[in-house]
């Protein structure tokens, strides 16, 4: 096997000097200064301020430019600047619309095309030109690379790229120039991106931000409770479905389940008018621009129409899953005869609202027959989503239950632990799992599922159980009160009491258990989760255990900002440390390229490096170590590969 592994690697390199120049190439790639990553958490659907933060690099395209030119720009100018980098196309019909005279149009692209190149160039200076051509775009690779490359202090080669810059724009091109620029930058500012769950649920657009992920050049997702819940609803499990369309219709966001994924709800609505009346409980959260009346009371009727069969449905998967220990959480089983009250814990509670009209008090869980079709037509319309198909696969393509990464351990929710701060045990099947084993045995059921959809496996009800379960590491509380919090006024009741985790997380001696455990060193290495919105406002703060634990849910989501004070955090880390940015709130687009608004961000610093990174530091650069032992092996051995060695 060695000597195969040997012979295919020496078809790689056809003589021995190619092999040379690839040792070369890689010792020197492994003391460049470690990229930047960027680290975003719970950005449920905000497609435009993911946008912005992603365009900006979280205030780094700004740094970049304050660095270079705040010595001669004013705050317009440096505002201008950026601007054209975050929104290219936007900004350069804004400069012809204003410069209506050509020759003052032609300056101002020269004088800017030269400042977007210094730009670039400055972006360009930690990684090696060979990378930087790969990221240019095609049409202009040849361009670029001459005007990035060139060499000021030979003055022989002045006219030749002043003739470049005039016959771009004598031939009209550019727009795509600077454009192709632009995005070259976007993505030098940011080498890697981490998205730390929660893609989906409450604002209108994660579909959008699903496209654009499968357009960038470099991420991993660790995925959480919403996103687990999408992908087993695309899979065609059925109370995952009526978890999502309920949420769906709870935030009044019906567009990205019907006009995005081509969801049809009609067999719901015309079931749900023929059963549910408009009910104050199940009125959403918001109302949306241009609704009509009859519109909203459809909405209204649907949400309980759903709810109850998501009840049902919970019901079902309790009773085949007695390890789930969610017997308590059977809630239509513990209504009383006349349905007007319920007990829980041994207390009963009257219900604001007592219309169950498919509910029968003997069998409360049992499907009517035009609830088993609508299940079924709900089912199929979601297994034969495209688009909804395409997505679920880039998630399981790219995501994870946690990763590790450059020394740092990323997972979505948390670790369940019990108060001495000891893992808590999940008793499934005859097995018990806790701590990194809980993570991966998630892992492989959730894929296991994906490659043999059955609506109502043991690896279905699973993905439920992490949405809503004790152990579930993506859900964090003993159980989630979504009864409770529609049908009883005692507020008591919608109590949802977290994990240990989330108090032992403060402490640096678990902090650095868990890193410990997961093979990582607890000196130098950070956990970092979403999940839990970090209030600013109440004195909460993200920075945990010493900088050990960083929490990075600030509020993307905008039904959370009152909440936070904040509108999301985001983490970059470079060569020198770790920086925390927390982001002032986002208009929209439009706003932003009209009058040049940015998201004011607050950098905090997490850590620095007492020597600057590189790349032989990171978890990129052991692959390479790895490669360049190879190398170094089949250099010795080259010439007897094709013998016995």
């Amino acid at each position: 096997m060695e000597k195969k592994y040997y012979q295919l690697l020496k078809s790689q390199y056809p003589n021995k000097h190619d092999v040379a120049r690839e040792i070369i190439n890689l010792k020197a790639i492994l003391n460049l200064p470690k990229a930047t990553e960027h680290f975003i958490s719970d950005v449920h659907g905000e497609y435009e301020a993911f946008q912005h933060v992603l365009r900006s690099g979280s205030g780094n395209v700004r740094l970049k430019i304050n660095t270079l030119f705040a010595d001669n720009y004013n705050e317009a100018q440096l505002r201008d600047l950026a601007t054209l980098v975050y929104y290219p196309e936007e900004r350069i019909q804004q400069m012809k619309d204003l410069y209506q005279d050509e020759a003052e149009y032609l300056a101002w692209y020269q004088l800017v095309l030269e400042d977007l190149v210094t730009l670039c160039l400055y972006c360009s200076t930690k990684y090696t030109r060979s990378k930087v051509r790969k990221a240019m775009p095609t049409d202009f690779s040849y361009i670029i690379d001459e005007l990035l490359f060139q060499k000021d202090e030979f003055c022989d080669k002045k006219d030749y790229y002043q003739q470049i810059v005039t016959t771009v724009f004598e031939l009209d091109e550019e727009d795509h120039l600077l454009t192709g620029i632009c995005y070259l930058i976007q993505q030098l500012v940011v080498d890697h991106l981490h998205l730390v769950g929660d893609i989906y649920d409450r604002g209108p657009h994660a579909d959008l931000i699903i496209d654009r992920m499968m357009e960038y050049h470099s991420l991993d997702i660790q995925w959480g409770n919403h996103d687990v819940l999408w992908m087993a609803a695309a899979l065609g499990v059925p109370v995952c479905i009526a978890n999502v369309v309920r949420i769906s219709l709870r935030y009044n966001n019906l567009d990205v389940l019907e006009e995005q994924y081509g969801i049809n709800l009609r067999p719901l609505l015309n079931y749900a008018e023929n059963y549910y009346p408009v009910t104050k409980i199940y009125q959403p959260k918001a109302k949306i621009a241009n609704q009509s009346e009859l519109e909203w009371q459809q909405v209204c009727k649907m949400h309980q129409a759903i709810a109850v069969l998501q009840f049902k449905l919970e019901g079902q998967a309790i009773k085949r899953n007695p390890d789930f220990d969610l017997s308590r959480r059977d809630l239509l089983s513990k209504l009383s005869k006349d349905k007007k009250s319920i007990t829980i814990n041994g207390a009963i509670h009257p219900l604001l609202d007592s219309h169950f009209p498919t509910v029968d008090s003997k069998k409360p869980n049992q499907l009517t027959p035009e609830e088993e079709a609508l299940v079924e037509q709900l089912v199929f319309s979601f297994r034969h989503s495209e688009k909804l198909q395409r997505h679920t696969k880039f998630l399981f393509e790219k995501g994870s239950m946690y990763t590790i990464y450059n020394g740092n351990l990323l997972f979505h929710g948390c670790m369940p632990l019990n108060q001495d701060g000891s893992y808590k045990v999940f008793h499934y099947q005859g097995k018990d799992y806790q701590g990194k084993e809980l993570l991966s045995i998630f892992d492989k059921k959730l894929r296991e599922l994906y490659h043999n959809p059955k609506p109502t496996s043991k690896a279905a009800d699973l993905a439920w159980y992490l949405w809503t379960g004790e152990n579930s590491p993506l859900f964090g509380k003993k159980e989630m009160t979504t009864f409770e919090r529609y049908y009883i006024k005692n507020k008591k009741t919608h109590h949802e009491e977290k994990n240990p985790y989330y108090q032992l997380r403060k402490e640096v001696q678990t902090c650095e258990f868990l890193l410990r455990d997961f093979g990582l060193n607890p000196e130098t290495g950070h956990i970092i989760n979403g999940h839990t919105p970090v209030k600013e406002k109440d004195g909460e703060t993200p920075i945990l255990a010493g900088g050990k634990m960083l929490v990075i849910d600030g509020g993307f989501s905008k039904a959370y900002q009152a909440k936070t004070g904040i509108a999301g955090y985001t983490l970059l880390c470079n060569s020198y440390g770790m920086e925390l940015a927390a982001h002032s709130g986002f208009t929209c687009k439009e706003d932003a390229i009209k009058n040049g608004t940015d998201i004011h961000s607050t950098i905090r610093v997490v850590d620095r490096n007492l020597s600057r990174k590189k790349v032989k530091d990171t978890t990129i650069g052991e692959v390479l170590k790895e490669q360049l032992r190879d190398l170094k092996e089949l250099y010795a051995l080259y010439d007897l590969v094709d013998c016995e060695i």
